[in-house]
């Protein structure tokens, strides 16, 4: 069976990704920001990262549904994943660009207390769970040898590794959200 696609259409599903795609890297970015004028200790809070999380996930959820209502409630599997994925790409992108600016422009200094931050959240958490105080140590020793944590190549690397689990997500989103017309 196949199936021709309108040009028409295809830039209209695109355009509506690009654009939740600007819209949800505008929230991270004012969210990042917010996070950075507030309060640094934001950035180690387990809940701050999940809850940013569920905003990514949402966004790129409304942008397949929101396509797939412009097709009048069908959209291919490829359709649906692609309008999820531009929308998370474009988003990521954009509050990472943010992220690089804010830490090694705007205020370098934050980088190195956030990432001193990191560590005492971590060394906390490892008590917690009872590891040794000699692994604890190694592990700090490491952790401390690391990088600037918004350095460009830390920045893409992270951003290659939350593409990859979004679109584990969105593999998921478009199953869901797929609907092809049926053909007599």
């Amino acid at each position: 069976m196949e199936t021709t696609t309108n040009p028409m259409t295809t830039n209209t599903t695109k355009s509506i990704a690009i654009n939740y795609g600007l819209y949800l890297g505008g929230v991270l970015s004012l969210v990042t920001v917010l996070a950075y004028a507030v309060n640094l200790d934001l950035f180690t809070k387990w809940w701050f990262g999940v809850a940013i999380m569920i905003l990514v996930i949402v966004v790129g959820v409304l942008s397949s549904i929101k396509s797939k209502a412009l097709l009048n409630g069908f959209i291919s599997f490829k359709g649906a994943f692609s309008s999820y994925f531009i929308t998370i790409l474009i988003g990521l992108v954009i509050s990472s660009i943010i992220s690089f600016v804010i830490f090694n422009v705007i205020d370098q200094e934050a980088s190195v207390v956030l990432q001193e931050k990191i560590i005492e959240t971590q060394v906390e958490m490892m008590r917690g769970f009872g590891t040794p105080e000699e692994s604890i140590a190694g592990i700090v020793e490491e952790m401390q040898k690391q990088e600037n944590l918004y350095s460009l190549t830390n920045i893409l690397q992270g951003i290659v590794f939350q593409l990859v689990g979004f679109s584990v997500v969105g593999l998921i989103v478009a199953l869901v959200v797929k609907k092809e017309p049926i053909e007599a």
